[in-house]
């Protein structure tokens, strides 16, 4: 089979990543207007000498591979604009070379096993604007980093360190900071003067508490402080009227910062394993809140203030203490189309309002809830009910206007509860006793030696087989037929 080249004349961009190549492509070296090379997880050990030639490349990613050393010549490329070396075994000293890409604006290092930051690098690089160093083993930044004046992300993220790097609060055009997994105990002051950023992820560190100045990062939309050590937040933080997204999952906070009704463009918040046990009357003015986490707290009924919230798309509320005392639940006018089947293990249920969504079944599970008295599903999409729905004994309202019905049929339903009940307990008996002749059927068949039951039932499926089924198509080998699952 002729394999395609993997670039033509005249190319200006070429992707050959995951192809595991073990060798960087020499026809790629001869195209002297190539500006965008991929060559991302492969299995590539060096940089050729002439990739000096490639003086027009603008974009070289050379990510998950296995070098262990970068060749001089790199240096020569005095157009490359972004590098990403990221996850491969580069000794230390070969990124000496780097520091003569003088139009560098974004440089990727994550996962590349470093211990300091060459020195030279933040000499030399004056047009940085992403600077990607995760997954190292760094503990502080060089003293030389306050030279990147362009710098507008740095991620940091599973490092070690304990200080929060100084000389970031100088840069003043940083717009991301990324040192989510570190051991960071305290944020300086003068993070207040960062006043263009706009994400800040410190989650995983062990910060007890934040300065006040934070509020003067009046850009903010993105503040991550999941799991630290937090227990309040200073009502400062209610000026960033910008905020969208904040995670504060895993502190000690027991309570909602009342600093968040404050936050008109909030959509996102995490507050999974809090410690708290309820909301803040004022939570209902977060109109604009799509997603909440509200799982492994103490709540121990569905908060109200959570029906106000009109825009709400998800809502986390599991591992709570709900499921002891909720008795009434109302999720009518929403486009729900199943149910938990948690609902069935909802001890003292009584209500459940389910009107006008889109639900196509019912879980068998809502049988169990034996405390059930009103089941409102009116306005569906319903065609079946439960089998078994007539063991619900205290059950006495139960609508179904409006719903496709197939079982019980539409006619069987609007005569009412009574008639449903007794349609459903003559479908099951004529069921059991479908089985006990099919069970006699295989058992006289197999005392005589004419075979297992299922031969039986193949053999007469063929026989009965319709002009109709035998012009029809197959399924393909091994696939499953339309509508069943494997």
């Amino acid at each position: 089979m002729e394999q395609k080249p993997l670039v033509a004349d005249r190319t200006f961009f070429t992707d050959a990543s995951n192809q595991s190549l073990t060798a960087f492509p020499l026809e790629i070296l001869a195209l002297k207007e190539l500006e965008e090379v991929y060559l991302e997880n492969n299995h590539i050990k060096e940089i050729p000498q002439d990739i000096q030639h490639l003086r027009s490349i603008r974009i070289l990613y050379l990510d998950k591979n296995n070098l262990k050393g970068l060749c001089p010549e790199l240096g020569a490329l005095s157009n490359l604009e972004g590098l990403d070396l990221s996850g491969n075994p580069l000794a230390p000293s070969s990124l000496q070379v780097l520091s003569s890409l003088s139009a560098l604006r974004e440089l990727r290092l994550y996962h590349v096993d470093l211990g300091e930051i060459p020195v030279v690098i933040c000499k030399n690089l004056h047009h940085l604007e992403l600077l990607g160093l995760s997954g190292n083993r760094l503990e502080s930044l060089p003293k030389e980093i306050v030279n990147q004046i362009k710098l507008r992300e740095i991620h940091l993220k599973q490092n070690q360190f304990k200080l929060f790097p100084q000389e970031l609060c100088v840069l003043h055009n940083l717009e991301i900071i990324d040192l989510d997994e570190n051991k960071l105990s305290a944020l300086p002051e003068e993070i207040g003067d960062l006043r263009r950023l706009q994400k800040f992820y410190v989650a995983h560190n062990n910060l007890p508490s934040l300065p006040k100045s934070l509020c003067q990062c009046s850009k903010m939309t993105v503040l991550d402080l999941s799991h630290n050590l937090l227990e309040c937040m200073p009502c400062t933080l209610g000026e960033l009227t910008e905020m969208t997204e904040i995670g504060l999952s895993g502190n000690r906070l027991e309570k909602v910062p009342c600093l968040f009704c404050s936050w008109p463009s909030l959509h996102l918040l995490y507050l999974h394993n809090t410690g708290l046990r309820g909301l803040r009357s004022s939570f209902q003015q977060l109109l604009n809140l799509r997603f909440l986490n509200l799982s492994q707290n103490h709540l121990a009924h569905v908060p109200s203030q959570i029906c106000a919230l009109k825009n709400l798309e998800i809502l986390a509320l599991d591992d709570n203490k709900i499921r002891q005392s909720l008795k009434e639940l109302y999720i009518e006018k929403n486009c729900l189309e199943y149910l938990p089947v948690s609902l069935g293990s909802v001890p003292k249920l009584e209500v459940l309002d389910c009107r006008h969504n889109l639900l196509k079944q019912l879980p068998d599970e809502i049988c169990q809830a034996q405390g059930l008295r009103e089941l409102l599903l009116e306005d569906n999409l319903l065609t079946h009910l439960p089998e078994d729905l007539d063991s619900l004994e205290n059950l006495k309202v139960l609508t179904l206007v409006n719903n496709p019905m197939e079982y019980p049929p539409v006619e069987v339903c609007a005569e009412g509860n009574e008639a449903i009940w007794t349609y459903l307990k003559e479908s099951r008996r004529e069921r059991r006793k479908t089985t006990k002749i099919q069970a006699w059927w295989r058992g006289i068949m197999v005392r005589k030696g004419l075979g297992k039951f299922e031969e039986l039932q193949k053999a007469s499926k063929k026989e009965k087989t319709s002009p109709k089924d035998k012009k029809g198509k197959k399924n393909g080998k091994g696939k499953p037929g339309k509508g069943n699952k494997k």
